[in-house]
């Protein structure tokens, strides 16, 4: 008892002063009995407090005053809407510029590398480069696979920045090399200054304070072959010269339909310019998964810079493209061959380390507003953890031969360049006379899967027809009010210096008037 009676008068108890108020009409009510507050007891001591009022409690008030619990008047929801377009379509004209049709026009790198000046001795010691990434950018990603599979951390040093609230590229902890806070700083010390974009990968010239390239392709040519005995891994080339025409070959359809095409359909204005980014992109896709169940790499057994680029767009797909940009006809894990090649890239000594999914992830969903306003960071899949790619993929299995990729290589580009074609036919005839193309004879697209190319391959190989083949009119057909296909002619020609297989399309049509064929 005792015990019990020393803590209860150790309880400090505070009595308020009574404040007696006398009603005007009624003298005779009484007072409420006094409140007692403990304030070492919170529960106590927040009954007593006024609770403060919420911006959202604000706003439902309102809201509730005057509509009450229906939905929004129509004129309110038509008002925001207009207003919200003018305000993203503004938005979106400073951050992707497009053309007439709403299609995203990618500006051109300002600062592109002469490969011959690079041959200066000075360029080629350590420190006189220095390196600007941004992880979250696909462009940026080349240049450290390459720097990393190369062995050149030491002679080109990195600095890495990161994507502001205005989209701008700022550095975490100042940039080390030249005390910026941003990229933009950097660019503009140059003698001359500057006024354009400020992009990432950037290539820097220590001695002369100067950008000295800002293309991410120049940047990797230089680093796979611009440094000679100060080379980190001489060993290894990603563009030996027997390939080059290759790798040049696959860059011209990998680059505007795949690398730029995710953004094509994530930065599209219009209705028109997504679908047709969407069709490209997934008609490149579905052509290069069909390529790929024979070839372990694009240009056969070998890694190449074509490889690379490709690969920093495969990472990305389903972690960030499929959702945020509506690349959603499929996910990449849906392709047997491209996630297998994806992986395959991933398991190679050194690239893992390039990958960092937190920065891809943060860099897109918190950064492009007009893509998703309210920065909601979704879950990242399954199939992009670490741990999944890291499991067996087995395309070591897969063996190429020479003579056998290329001709496949090169009916797989003639598929796509008469999509392209039949699309430019189209595109010419009126709304109102559109027909979808009907492809009669499915067997001749490769694309859509690795083992329809039997009949053209016989038909290519054929001597008597001088190695073309030219003619087949069953291939697609287009019935409209005012024009039809009449005729495809696909040729498959040996490039004169390298050899390399080279397709060619020509569709021809013919209006139902009597005016004359066109060819397209």
């Amino acid at each position: 008892m005792a015990s019990s009676t020393t803590a209860f008068l150790n309880t400090t108890t505070i009595f308020p002063p009574l404040q007696i108020k006398i009603h005007k009409n009624n003298p005779k009510i009484k007072p409420e009995p006094p409140k007692f507050i403990n304030p070492n007891n919170p529960i106590s001591s927040s009954l007593n407090q006024t609770p403060k009022p919420q911006p959202q409690d604000f706003i439902t008030n309102i809201t509730k005053l005057l509509w009450g619990k229906s939905l929004p008047p129509q004129l309110l929801i038509s008002t925001l809407r207009a207003t919200w377009n003018s305000t993203w379509l503004l938005m979106m004209s400073q951050l992707a510029p497009s053309d007439s049709s709403g299609s995203y026009s990618r500006p051109a790198s300002k600062f592109r590398a002469d490969l011959k000046p690079l041959s200066i001795s000075r360029l080629k010691k350590p420190g006189n480069l220095h390196l600007y990434v941004g992880l979250p950018c696909p462009w940026a990603h080349r240049t450290l696979i390459v720097r990393a599979l190369k062995n050149l951390e030491e002679l080109v040093p990195v600095s890495i920045a990161s994507p502001g609230k205005d989209g701008s590229w700022e550095f975490d902890n100042g940039d080390e090399l030249n005390g910026c806070r941003s990229l933009r700083e950097v660019y503009k010390l140059q003698r001359e200054g500057y006024e354009g974009r400020s992009t990432v990968p950037m290539l820097w010239d220590v001695g002369r304070k100067g950008v000295l390239c800002n293309e991410s392709y120049d940047i990797i040519e230089l680093f796979n072959s611009g440094f000679g005995k100060f080379d980190g891994n001489p060993s290894l080339d990603l563009s030996p010269p027997m390939l080059k025409e290759r790798i040049q070959e696959w860059n011209r359809v990998i680059y505007p339909n795949v690398n730029n095409g995710v953004y094509r359909c994530g930065f599209a204005q219009s209705q028109e310019a997504y679908d047709i980014a969407v069709d490209g992109l997934f008609n490149t896709l579905d052509m290069i998964d069909g390529h790929l169940a024979n070839s372990r790499y694009l240009c056969g057994d070998g890694l190449t810079l074509a490889d690379v680029c490709l690969f920093t767009t495969l990472i990305r797909f389903d972690l960030v493209y499929n959702i945020l940009f509506k690349c959603t006809k499929k996910k990449l894990r849906e392709y047997t061959n491209l996630y297998d090649y994806m992986r395959d890239i991933y398991q190679i000594p050194k690239v893992a380390a390039t990958c960092n999914f937190d920065a891809i992830m943060d860099g897109y969903y918190k950064i492009l507003f007009p893509l998703n306003p309210g920065s909601i960071l979704p879950a990242m899949p399954s199939v992009c953890e670490s741990e999944v790619l890291s499991e067996s993929h087995n395309r070591e299995s897969v063996t190429s031969d020479n003579e056998t990729i290329q001709l496949h290589t090169a009916i797989e580009f003639g598929v796509l360049l008469i999509n392209k074609a039949e699309k430019a036919l189209m595109a010419q005839i009126p709304c109102s006379g559109r027909r979808r193309a009907k492809v009669v004879d499915s067997s001749f697209l490769c694309t859509q899967n690795g083992r329809g190319l039997t009949a053209v391959e016989s038909m290519v190989k054929n001597p008597t027809n001088s190695n073309s083949y030219k003619g087949y009119p069953k291939l697609t057909r287009m019935d409209t009010l005012q024009h039809q296909l009449t005729s495809v002619s696909v040729s498959v020609t040996p490039h004169p210096v390298t050899g390399s297989l080279l397709p060619s399309v020509t569709l021809s049509s013919r209006q139902s008037t009597s005016q004359p064929d066109a060819e397209t």
